[in-house]
C-alpha cells in the first residue's frame, strides 16, 4: 500500500514538473514569405526550365509560352505603322515633284491666257469709247477675262497648297494616326515578351502546377515558392503573456529538430483574427482572451538557409 501511494506521488510530481516546463515554452513554426509566378496572357506552355526544388535568381526564365494570336498581331501592327507613317509623310512632304511640275506647267499656260485677255481688254476698252464696237462685245470679252484670271489665281493657290504641304489640321490628323499605330504595336511587343514567365525574386520552386502543353489563362499561377532569405519564426501567444514580449527584444529560438539554437529580434506584435491561424501546438489560453502573433526575424540569415519551413520550434518565456 505504501509503495502504491509512492509511486502515485511520484507519477503527480513528474506530471507537475512537465506541466510547469511546458508552460515556460510556447511552440511556434518556421515560415518563409510565399511567392506565386502568374501568367498575364493566355497560351500554351511550350518548355518549362526548371524543376521543383530549384533555387532560381530574379530575372532567369522558368517558362516559355507558346502565343500564336500575337504573331498575327505583330505582322498587323507593324503594317498599319508602315501605312500611318506614309500617310503623315505625305501631309508633310505634300505634291511630288511631278505634280509641282505639271501644275507650274499649268499656271504658265494660264498666266499666258491672262496676260492675252488683260490686253485685249485694254484694246476694247479704248475702242469702246470711239465707238468702234458694240457693248455687247465688249461685256463677253471682258467676262473671258475675269475667267483666265480666275483661273489663274486658282492655279497659284493651288501651287503654293502642293509647296507648302497640307492644311495644319491634316497633318496632325495624321501625326495622331502615326501615333496610335506605334501604341498598337507597342502593345503588341509588350505582349509578346508576356510569353516568356520570369523569377520575380530570388526564389526556391516549391511546386510547378502545368506541364508542356496545357493552357495557361491569365493570372492562374503556374509556380509556387518561396522568397530567398525570408524565414521567420512565427508564434501564437494569449493576451495574457503579452507583457513578456516587445517590438524589438532579442529573444533566442530554438530549432528541436536541429538542436540548435538562432538569435532574433520581435518584428511585429499583431492581433489575430478569431479564426486566426494558430501557430503553437497546444494553446493554453481563456476563451475571451484575444490571440497575438509574434513574428521574430533572424538576425543571420545565413543561419536559416537549411531550415525546413513549418516545423516546430520553441521559445521560452
Amino acid at each position: 500500500m505504501k509503495k502504491a501511494i509512492i509511486i502515485v506521488n511520484l507519477i503527480f510530481i513528474f506530471t507537475s514538473c512537465e506541466k510547469a516546463k511546458k508552460e515556460d515554452l510556447i511552440q511556434g513554426k518556421i515560415e518563409k514569405e510565399q511567392i506565386a509566378v502568374v501568367s498575364k496572357i493566355p497560351g500554351k506552355i511550350l518548355k518549362i526550365y526548371v524543376k521543383e526544388g530549384d533555387i532560381v535568381q530574379k530575372g532567369d526564365t522558368l517558362a516559355i509560352l507558346d502565343i500564336p494570336e500575337v504573331d498575327a498581331k505583330k505582322n498587323q501592327a507593324e503594317g498599319a505603322v508602315i501605312s500611318a507613317k506614309a500617310q503623315y509623310k505625305m501631309a508633310v512632304k505634300g505634291a511630288t515633284e511631278n505634280q509641282i511640275k505639271q501644275l507650274e506647267a499649268k499656271k504658265m499656260g494660264l498666266k499666258e491666257q491672262y496676260e492675252f485677255a488683260q490686253k485685249s481688254i485694254k484694246r476694247l476698252t479704248n475702242m469702246l469709247k470711239d465707238s468702234l464696237i458694240s457693248q455687247q462685245t465688249y461685256d463677253e470679252t471682258f467676262a473671258k477675262y475675269q475667267g483666265a484670271q480666275a483661273q489663274y489665281n486658282a492655279v497659284v493657290a493651288e501651287l503654293d497648297d502642293a509647296k507648302k504641304g497640307a492644311r495644319i489640321e491634316q497633318q496632325t490628323m495624321a501625326l495622331g494616326q502615326q501615333d496610335r499605330a506605334l501604341g498598337a504595336l507597342q502593345e503588341v511587343e509588350t505582349a509578346d515578351q508576356e510569353r516568356y514567365i520570369i523569377a520575380p525574386q530570388n526564389m526556391s520552386i516549391e511546386t510547378i502546377t502545368l506541364t508542356v502543353g496545357e493552357l495557361a489563362l491569365p493570372g492562374y499561377t503556374l509556380f509556387n515558392g518561396y522568397v530567398a532569405n525570408s524565414t521567420y519564426f512565427r508564434f501564437t501567444i494569449p493576451e495574457k503573456q503579452l507583457d513578456k514580449f516587445k517590438k524589438g527584444q532579442e529573444v533566442t529560438v530554438h530549432i528541436p529538430y536541429k538542436k540548435t539554437d538562432i538569435k532574433g529580434n520581435i518584428s511585429t506584435i499583431k492581433q489575430l483574427g478569431a479564426y486566426g491561424n494558430i501557430a503553437t501546438a497546444y494553446p493554453d489560453y481563456e476563451m475571451q482572451e484575444s490571440l497575438f502573433e509574434i513574428k521574430i526575424t533572424p538576425s543571420n540569415n545565413d543561419e536559416t538557409k537549411d531550415l525546413i519551413t513549418k516545423t516546430t520550434v520553441t521559445l521560452s518565456l
